[in-house]
């Protein structure tokens, strides 16, 4: 490139000395540890984020992405950034596991610090790629180095004193009840994916990217941040020592989501954008080979899909299991007395929208038949109870339960539970839109 002086008088050879310069040295770092595991903390990788974000806005910013004298230095700063973000989410998940309170994790345990051993692989074999196409380009290598005193670990053996008690804090039900219906909602459609067991190389790609991608991650993560951020402002302020165990439970399951959602989601966006089908052109295709030599697209995949999503469903399912016993404890509850559904009773229309009444709100509710009381979330318990209310004769029934699905089933009786007398569905009131 040449030489070209900008506004402050300085070149664009000199420029890009100044923006590599730490993000050299943390590389120089990395590559004379050996094998040495201790080194990879937290602080190494936000420090690695920041510089390699500094050095891949820059070279964006002077169009590296369209040279290809400089094309590689700019997917190497790209690739460190990627993978010292998704190193930092696992470091935090093993950093805190033990405050999450976490049921069942050893195996989960395991596989964390399979995937951070992945993690650490790639950058020790990263590192010195970076340094040799520094020194291709004649970008000098910092003569100073780092030391472990500079990138020390965040645990240490000892604890701040606990003298800010939550025990007593005014906790609103409402937003108890409100963050653990969200939460029912985000694990009942992150269902699609169906995460139950470990996928084969041959089935993890055929559904990523069609079905599995960055954008669908992302939108998850949003959702369950959202979560966690509305808990920690409305719910608990901080702390997990004490207080509500099973509450601090409950965010331990959507917090570690959170992260895992947060590290696959940058994954999935080095790979589809990195590794899958980067380009037509011959460098983009010389460079995407280039990468995968270092970073194994079948590893990276597996630890995608068979790490990060596969614990995502499994966190997210006991997330549910709580989140269920929470509404049931917290939920204000009321009863109502409504006709049942003219001409043709409660048969399979009227039954599968007063279940999915119910499952939208998560909280408890049921059809009280005479002495006998019926799971108004479920089809098939609904469709028990028509058959005796049917056979009796009976005119009227009580619901009884979460106040918030009783108001919806009334608006839905009073329109005869959406069907005219002949069966056929009419439009329903905009309040139960979401049943459309």
């Amino acid at each position: 490139m040449e030489k070209n002086i900008d506004v402050c008088g300085i070149t664009f050879n000199e420029k890009v000395e100044m923006f590599s310069h730490d993000y050299l040295k943390c590389c120089k770092y990395i590559s004379s540890a050996g094998d040495s595991q201790h080194i990879f903390t937290k602080k190494l990788y936000s420090k690695l984020i920041s510089t390699s974000q500094l050095l891949e806005d820059f070279l964006d910013f002077h169009g590296a992405k369209n040279n290809k004298e400089w094309y590689f230095y700019r997917e190497l700063s790209a690739t460190m950034r990627h993978w010292s973000i998704s190193s930092h989410s696992q470091k935090h998940i093993s950093n805190r596991l033990v405050f999450y309170n976490l049921k069942d994790a050893e195996e989960f345990e395991k596989e964390g610090t399979a995937t951070l051993d992945f993690f650490k692989k790639i950058l020790l074999k990263l590192t010195p790629v970076i340094l040799e196409e520094a020194k291709r380009l004649n970008i000098p290598i910092p003569e100073d180095h780092f030391t472990e005193a500079d990138f020390p670990g965040v645990v240490t053996s000892e604890m701040l004193e606990y003298d800010i008690d939550d025990i007593d804090r005014d906790i609103q039900k409402k937003n108890i009840v409100k963050i653990a219906s969200e939460l029912l909602t985000v694990a009942e459609n992150f269902e699609q994916f169906r995460f139950y067991e470990p996928y084969t190389i041959n089935e993890i790609m055929e559904i990523v990217p069609d079905k599995v991608n960055e954008v669908e991650i992302r939108r998850f993560e949003m959702l369950v941040h959202n979560l966690q951020s509305s808990f920690d402002t409305y719910v608990i302020h901080g702390g997990y020592r004490l207080g509500n165990r099973k509450l601090k439970e409950f965010r331990g399951c959507f917090s570690v989501v959170f992260h895992l959602l947060q590290m696959t989601g940058r994954l999935l966006h080095f790979y589809e954008r990195h590794l899958h089908k980067v380009g037509y052109k011959n460098i983009y295709k010389k460079i995407q080979e280039r990468l995968s030599y270092l970073i194994d697209p079948e590893m990276l995949l597996d630890r995608i899909i068979n790490y990060g999503l596969y614990y995502t469903c499994h966190f997210l399912t006991a997330g549910k299991n709580l989140a269920k016993e929470i509404l049931s404890e917290n939920i204000e509850r009321s009863s109502i007395s409504v006709g049942i559904p003219m001409k043709l009773g409660f048969h399979s229309r009227p039954c599968l929208l007063v279940a999915k009444i119910v499952q939208f709100y998560g909280g408890q509710v049921e059809m009280c038949v005479g002495e006998d009381r019926f799971d108004a979330s479920s089809v098939l318990d609904l469709q028990w109870a028509g058959g005796k209310i049917q056979k009796e004769n009976i005119a009227e029934v009580a619901f009884e339960g979460d106040i918030r699905a009783l108001n919806d089933i009334e608006i839905l009786a009073g329109v005869n539970y959406g069907e005219d007398t002949m069966g056929k569905g009419v439009p329903l009131p905009k309040e139960l839109k979401y049943l459309s």
